[in-house]
């Protein structure tokens, strides 16, 4: 027993003399630092201390803040709970829910009515806070005192959103202007491709880190997002998708027009303009006057030296054109007639002027040929009739071979005033003088309905416009028919179909209006619709600066055109452009005017 003890012994004495010596070596080298060293040490006042709490912190902030932002982070249930059990004992100021900009006020100065003041600080709220070196200088803070009234001043009313508006602030008065000003005079397009011009992205070496990288990134993002690419903004907005080809729709704002007086056609007529069309696929007008000469123009504005030159003219002698009319869809021919037994086609390609004077088993029937319409499909051309014997008709021809092919007869008394195709060509649309309308299909070769224009006292002019109207009718939503009175009826042919479980179409023998125009005195001699339907010229050739234009589906006429300084005259007839651009109007001294019309 004695010898293990001692064996035990040695064993257990050599680890400890092991450590003891290591314990000396350490507490060696402690000593012989601040021998060779001898520094000193400055106790640390309270505000050195509490600035290096602030700058670097200490072990206690350290613990209490580490997850209190972090809730996102791994094990967020947990540190959420340490968290909320901290902010618990926060007090609550009741004031959390409340918007930023609802803490602050803006004084304006002087006692101001609770509308004012909601008014003025709702606008302060929208301005967005700049860098005084950002500050244009015509810019004045004082704007947000001044409030402006728009119902007051006629010159105002056109800057208002809605009819009710009355009092802006100044500074919203100033983006109104601003905004209008843009309209009338919009930028041009090396200032618009300016705009337009994404942003440069910015680019970081490569030696730059994973959290660099990642900054870049989002700093690209926000510049993508900011301008987009070209694909991505065609792709962000549906409605581009729809009849992309042709730039979008326009949309016009009723009310109040942006129109603009644009160069005037430089070639008169020695007598009033009696027709005036404008050419389906390229910017051309054709004008003819009673002077038996017709004129094609390049509609150039901007063309020098010569703003809208002229590009050819046709005179046929003893023929005073009293109407013509390109022929639909490729306007290759253009058919032309005066009060004459006869009508004239002029081929543009091959510049030959073909007559047709014979309308066989319809001679008696047709003693004047001037008063034609062409189909919009270029197939059928149709004539009034100059007979009202069993009320009026009108003799279809085939406009190839100009031979006869159907007749359509209504009823009326004092004959035919007027008709129009419908869009599709499948039927025609006629005006009686008592008022009647009727609906004639040329598939049934018969009158589909018969109605009658409310409270008539004389039918003078009748047109078809719009889109998206009942198929059955030929798709023309709108019809309007102007009277002896100088009222001007307007129907949506949506509303004139009654409902019914034949198959017989019914229509409403007498229609309610869906708005009269009683802003002209003597008889309606003009009705014609924009090729896009948001628009309808409606004038009269017996006074002078008779005409005006109507806004579709709102149905409300302009009111800031034409002015008394527009310079009219005694209308003879009215055209818009192919893209419902372009206003050309003709009166009865030859000369022919014309505006733009922007959206």
């Amino acid at each position: 027993m004695p010898p293990s003890h001692t064996v035990n012994t040695m064993v257990d004495d050599d680890p400890m003399s092991s450590s003891s010596e290591e314990e000396s070596d350490f507490a060696s080298d402690e000593e012989t630092v601040p021998q060779t060293r001898k520094a000193q040490t400055i106790d640390k006042d309270e505000d050195e201390e509490e600035l290096e709490r602030f700058v670097l912190g200490d072990a206690t902030n350290f613990r209490e803040n580490l997850f209190r932002d972090e809730s996102w982070a791994d094990g967020a249930i947990a540190r959420s709970g340490r968290a909320g059990d901290g902010e618990a004992s926060e007090p609550e100021s009741g004031l959390e829910d409340i918007d930023d900009a609802d803490l602050f006020t803006f004084d304006v100065g002087g006692a101001v009515s609770s509308g004012d003041k909601e008014l003025v600080g709702g606008t302060a709220a929208k301005i967005e806070e700049a860098p005084d070196k950002d500050i244009p200088a015509w810019e004045d803070s004082d704007d947000e005192r001044l409030t402006i009234s728009l119902a007051d001043a006629s010159q105002l009313r056109k800057l208002r959103i809605s009819e009710g508006e009355d009092v802006v602030s100044g500074t919203e008065y100033t983006r109104r202007l601003r905004q209008q000003y843009l309209r009338l005079n919009p930028l041009p397009e090396w200032a618009r491709e300016a705009e337009e011009r994404p942003a440069k992205r910015r680019r970081r070496s490569s030696a730059a880190g994973s959290d660099s990288d990642f900054s870049d990134d989002a700093t690209v993002n926000d510049d993508a997002e900011a301008s987009a690419l070209p694909l991505d903004a065609f792709l962000r907005d549906a409605s581009t998708l729809k009849e992309r080809a042709s730039h979008g729709v326009r949309k016009l704002r009723p009310e109040v027009i942006d129109i603009q007086r644009s160069r005037d056609i430089p070639d008169a007529h020695k007598e009033e303009v009696t027709s005036l069309a404008f050419h389906p696929e390229y910017p051309v007008l054709l004008s003819s006057s009673t002077s038996s000469v017709m004129h094609l123009h390049h509609i150039a504005p901007t063309a020098h030296p010569t703003p809208n030159p002229l590009l050819t003219s046709a005179q046929v002698k003893h023929v005073p054109v009293r109407r013509a009319q390109f022929l639909y869809p490729t306007g290759d021919k253009i058919f032309f007639a005066g009060r004459r037994r006869y009508i004239h086609s002029w081929d543009l390609a091959t510049g030959t002027i073909q007559k047709t004077n014979q309308m066989l088993g319809h001679e008696s029937e047709q003693r004047t040929w001037e008063r034609f319409r062409l189909s919009p499909c270029g197939q059928y051309i149709g004539f009034i009739a100059s007979t009202r014997k069993g009320g009026g008709i009108i003799n279809i021809l085939n406009v190839n071979t100009m031979q006869w092919i159907a007749a359509a007869r209504l009823d009326s008394r004092g004959g035919i005033i007027d008709f129009s195709w419908w869009s599709n060509s499948h039927g025609l649309t006629i005006l009686g003088k008592g008022g009647q309308v009727g609906e004639w299909s040329m598939a049934s070769r018969r009158f589909l309905a018969i109605w009658n224009d409310e409270g008539s006292n004389g039918g003078t002019a009748m047109a078809l416009g719009g889109r998206n109207g009942p198929v059955v009718l030929g798709g023309d939503r709108w019809i309007a028919i102007g009277s002896n009175s100088g009222v001007t009826n307007i129907y949506d042919r949506q509303t004139l179909i009654s409902p019914s479980s034949d198959e017989e179409l019914e229509v409403k023998e007498r229609p309610e209006p869906t708005r009269r125009f009683m802003q002209l005195t003597t008889p309606v001699t003009i009705l014609i619709f924009s090729p896009d339907g948001q628009l309808l010229a409606f004038g009269s050739r017996h006074k002078k600066d008779a005409l005006r234009l109507a806004h579709l589906p709102s149905c409300t006429v302009y009111r800031n055109w034409p002015t008394e300084q527009t310079p009219l005259g005694r209308i003879t007839d009215v055209a818009f452009g192919r893209k419902s651009d372009l206003l050309a109007v003709g009166n009865d001294i030859g000369k022919i005017r014309l505006w733009e019309i922007r959206s």
